[in-house]
């Protein structure tokens, strides 16, 4: 997952039931895979690197929302637009049979959105309704896809006509360590993004450089630090003044999380006198479970009070106030005088390290000796479960499988404790670490 960038976006949509949730996982092999939660409407969708006929992209399953839950008032339907806007592709998944006022309401909601729209009609396996689903097209769609997610009927045709409308000239695959280090500077407005921004690339008004595209990516410019290249990507727009009846924070957050896709770290800009706010935490969690690096920016440290013990104080705070990010470091600095900007670039220097360390299997599972003799597994009937060994999927994001005899016995707190040890004993103390847990092979077949 974190070998590609700029992938196209692909979105599954349509009523509940219809079976997205079964498609997504036909699409992606039935594999397991580490999902990112990114904020929808009622429930929040799902996002999954998937390989299509060869090609990578980013699949998000919009599962869960009903448009006629609360009604379709107009907050809804912006936002359910402002979702599709964002995608290259939209797949529409309809049912065989007469359609409900749900779905003639998704077809009417996707109007303006037509010309990016696959149309696939699910449940026809064997040629089941097919003669009824044919009636689809007097909605106005010039094709339609027969398809069942459930037995596999016609995905590969499916497959096919995905990748055909998708342009994938802007994926890149090199090696993380080949790559500029990417940086995306998130915070509330007037934290000192801009002013950080300009002082790093050395220039009175930042470097722009529009790359085209759906969802319109724009780096501000680069520069180099003890022969390392960064890249800064901004988040223009997250300042703007929101139109009537648009949710202010869904739109940053929605704008946050299309440079977190792209970069390996985040600076997340505080202000040294204001503290933090509920977005900056949301943005931390999200880079979080995206397993990219975090540095708490603390900015504006030159108007702070010189009080003995000052940066101690407002630290903790931000521990407590953080929780489960313990790892992130805590810089304090000054965009307008440059006062710690060397310090937060070794730093995130380091991260980078971290972020694309690997461990090998044999010294990692020496290690999962070690661990499991020091804080053993219960031994309950209930709570008992073995761990049969772990092996390391993905650098940047830091990626762990454990595999273990009963899963569903394995407590979040010790999957906290597994977690934390890889970070102490391994080198990862400065990043996060995605630590999955499934059945081992012997296991899976007696379920």
């Amino acid at each position: 997952m974190g070998e590609y960038r700029n992938l196209p976006v692909v979105v599954l949509a349509g009523r509940p039931n219809v079976g997205k949730s079964t498609l997504f996982n036909r699409l992606l092999h039935k594999r397991r895979v580490i999902t990112d939660p990114t904020p929808g409407v009622t429930r929040d969708p799902v996002s999954a690197v998937a390989h299509i006929a060869g090609k990578p992209l980013r699949l998000i399953d919009t599962g869960g929302f009903k448009l006629d839950r609360e009604g379709l008032d107009g907050l809804v339907v912006e936002r359910t637009l402002g979702s599709l806007r964002e995608a290259d592709l939209i797949v529409l998944l309809l049912e065989a049979g007469e359609l409900t006022p749900e779905d003639e309401e998704f077809i009417e909601l996707l109007r303006p959105v037509i010309k990016r729209l696959i149309v696939a009609v699910n449940k026809t396996e064997g040629g089941r309704r097919e003669a009824a689903a044919w009636n689809l097209l007097s909605y106005g769609f010039e094709k339609i896809f027969m398809i069942s997610a459930e037995h596999g009927d016609n995905i590969g045709e499916l497959e096919e006509a995905i990748v055909s409308r998708l342009d994938f000239s802007r994926v890149e695959t090199a090696e993380e360590l080949e790559r500029p280090i990417r940086i995306a500077l998130l915070g509330k407005p007037n934290t000192g993004k801009s002013t950080l921004s300009n002082k790093l690339t050395d220039s009175a008004a930042s470097i722009v450089s529009e790359v085209p595209g759906t969802t319109r990516d724009v780096v501000e410019g680069s520069f180099s630090y003890k022969k390392n290249t960064f890249q800064v990507l901004d988040t223009a727009g997250i300042r703007r003044k929101s139109k009537v009846h648009e949710n202010i924070e869904y739109y940053s957050v929605n704008r946050a999380i299309k440079s977190l896709d792209e970069a390996d770290m985040v600076f997340l800009m505080i202000d040294a006198q204001e503290g933090l706010s509920d977005q900056d935490k949301k943005i931390a969690g999200l880079a979080c479970e995206r397993g990219r690096g975090v540095i708490l920016v603390l900015n504006k440290w030159d108007t702070m009070p010189d009080i003995k013990n000052a940066f101690t104080a407002v630290s903790d705070r931000i521990r407590f106030l953080f929780g489960q990010m313990e790892y992130a470091p805590i810089i304090p600095i000054s965009a307008k005088t440059g006062a710690g900007i060397d310090e937060l670039l070794k730093t995130a220097i380091r991260i980078y390290g971290q972020l694309n360390r690997r461990i090998d299997t044999g010294p990692l599972n020496q290690a999962l000796e070690t661990w499991l003799t020091e804080n053993p597994p219960p031994t309950g009937p209930r709570t008992r479960f073995k761990v049969k060994y772990v092996t390391q999927v993905s650098a940047n994001p830091v990626h762990f499988i454990f595999f273990v005899s009963r899963p569903q016995a394995l407590s979040e707190a010790y999957a906290s404790y597994l977690r934390k040890r890889i970070q102490k004993d391994l080198g990862y103390s400065l990043v996060p670490v995605i630590v999955e847990i499934r059945p081992s092979r012997k296991d899976r077949k007696k379920e």
